[in-house]
């Protein structure tokens, strides 16, 4: 039996984190995963998607300016521009093995499995360690319907080097957006079936009404409702049976993805003989990142049941967990105000609290809430989609929420989210002087 100091199941940010800094404060570090080192953001997630939208903001740039200095609207080129995705993906598993070498880390490629609390097997092996970190984090929700082996998911979205004349995604999520709004700019006919009545749920009620309306002028049809019933493969394409309101409907598409959702990445761990404690959410973890049951276990990222499932957390909680294998438990998790954005066209943004939770938990608030493709910045670029809603404690005086749909939202959210977690008042903001005239410029007006 092979012994460590710290086994970390998982080489995204959060899992990279903890070896590395483990590894550099002198204890015998090792790291495991089953696909690609370098984890989904780098991979197969964030990182491809921004650069798959990049042509499809040039494209939609272009034709609202149509007649108005451009000429012509340009193609967009999906063969090259996957070409020039791997440019960044491609180096991605190889220089984070380098790093890890760099650093003595012992790798593994196979998911490990719990022989007991503080015992692993893997590829073979038989190690002890004397910390084990879950850093799996998240892969797509597993659909049982009939036909469902003929389901594709994001991983084979961001893979796909060409486009079908039509594709369906089942479930109305910021993944299934944020690739429908690419997809359909670039020529193919989208459907969504959300299983319930609205889509991206978690974000306020009437910027999703706004980007419903550019996503339908897209032409991307949204079932709303619908059961999915069952997949069966044709010739070329694929007939999905569903129902809508109880009645029993089809179409025929060239494929379909799975968006509903993704759940934590523990199934193959068996984590109960490691006597770790979890749920559907994920790893139950303290304050210190540490697992409630097994103290020899921690767990960061996407995977654990705690915050949101996002890169940046990812890295901070990596580094906490580091910090308290390193030197006890002394650093306990504390999240600021986070915020979100789903990278549509244009973008969805959100940051501290909804306009419900606001009326519920303080006694007076004012809410601000407008459509403005008038304004200047909007005009400019000839776009049709320009709207915020601003919440302000009114005893206060403090910015508590704000949700953006705009071209920018996802970089102007950034300035909100600094003025909440600094408890700046509407004067202070009011004050500050911006670049003008700039998208941040705007906040002045809206607050």
């Amino acid at each position: 039996m092979e012994n460590m100091d710290v086994f970390v199941i998982g080489s995204g940010s959060a899992g990279q984190k903890v070896a590395q800094t483990c590894a550099k404060g002198g204890l015998k570090v090792a790291i495991a995963d089953n696909r690609e080192y370098g984890g989904t953001c780098g991979n197969r997630g964030c990182i491809p998607k921004k650069i798959l939208l990049a042509p499809s903001e040039t494209y939609e740039l272009a034709g609202n300016l149509i007649g108005k200095g451009i000429s012509a609207k340009p193609k967009l080129d999906w063969r090259t521009l996957q070409k020039f995705k791997r440019e960044f993906t491609q180096p991605v598993p190889k220089s984070t093995e380098k790093e890890l070498e760099k650093l003595g880390i012992e790798m593994y490629h196979q998911s490990p499995k719990f022989l007991g609390e503080q015992t692993l097997s893997v590829e073979g092996k038989i190690l002890k360690a004397n910390k084990i970190v879950i850093a799996t984090g998240q892969i797509p929700r597993n659909l049982t319907f009939k036909g469902a082996e003929f389901l594709k998911n994001s991983d084979d979205f961001l893979r796909l080097e060409k486009l079908p004349k039509s594709m369906v995604f089942i479930g109305g999520g910021y993944i299934a957006m944020e690739f429908a709004h690419m997809a359909a700019r670039a020529g193919s006919k989208i459907t969504i079936i959300e299983h319930g009545g609205n889509i991206l749920k978690v974000f306020d009620r009437d910027m999703v009404r706004h980007l419903r309306k550019v996503s339908e002028d897209l032409g991307i049809e949204i079932i709303y409702n619908g059961e999915i019933l069952q997949l069966e493969k044709l010739k070329k394409n694929l007939r999905i049976q569903y129902t809508q309101d109880g009645e029993k409907k089809s179409l025929k598409t060239g494929v379909v993805f799975n968006t509903a959702g993704r759940v934590p990445a523990i199934n193959s761990l068996d984590l109960e003989k490691g006597k770790v404690s979890y749920s559907n959410k994920g790893i139950f973890v303290n304050g210190y990142l540490q697992n409630t049951e097994n103290p020899n276990v921690y767990a960061c990222g996407d995977v654990s049941d705690h915050g949101l499932p996002l890169t940046p957390l990812s890295g901070l909680e990596g580094a906490i967990v580091a910090e308290n294998i390193l030197y006890g438990n002394s650093k306990k998790i504390k999240t600021s105000v986070i915020p979100s954005a789903v990278f549509t066209l244009p973008n969805l943004a959100s940051v501290g609290v909804s306009e419900e939770e606001a009326k519920s938990r303080y006694k007076s608030v004012t809410i601000n809430y407008k459509s403005v493709p008038e304004w200047y910045n909007a005009k400019r670029i000839n776009t049709s989609a320009y709207a915020y809603k601003i919440i302000i404690n009114d005893r206060t005086k403090q910015v508590v929420g704000a949700h953006l749909l705009s071209p920018h939202a996802a970089e102007t959210i950034n300035l909100f989210a600094l003025a909440i977690n600094q408890q700046m008042t509407t004067e202070d903001l009011k004050s500050m002087i911006f670049t003008f005239p700039s998208w941040a410029s705007d906040i002045k007006s809206m607050i």
